[in-house]
């Protein structure tokens, strides 16, 4: 079994939801994302101290017609494409609200 991932939303970016999708820019670059609605969700879900199992199974798998295992593996990969951007901060552990960058 894998160690849980925490996302967190990075506060080094602007955001804003329009309809069922997030529009995204990253203050280093000006690079502008568009998140799909599943995308939203996993990205209003990242709190730092919900884990991405928790997101998945509580949120998108509670949505959508998608197996739980499915899901999970695509939102790992999500959440790590996120986190290469900027996006998102991945840790192993719940983080405190003093640690959020």
């Amino acid at each position: 079994m894998s160690q849980s991932i925490y996302p967190c939303r990075s506060s080094r970016i602007a955001a804003r939801k329009l309809g069922a999708e997030m529009m995204i820019m990253c203050a280093s670059d000006s690079t502008l994302f568009t998140l799909n609605e599943t995308a939203t969700l996993l990205w209003e879900g990242a709190d730092g101290s919900t884990s991405l199992e928790e997101i998945v199974a509580n949120t998108i798998c509670s949505q959508f017609d998608v197996e739980y295992a499915e899901a999970l593996r695509d939102a790992e990969i999500l959440a790590h494409q996120l986190a290469s951007h900027g996006i998102l901060l991945l840790t192993n552990e719940p983080m405190a609200a003093s640690r959020v960058g």
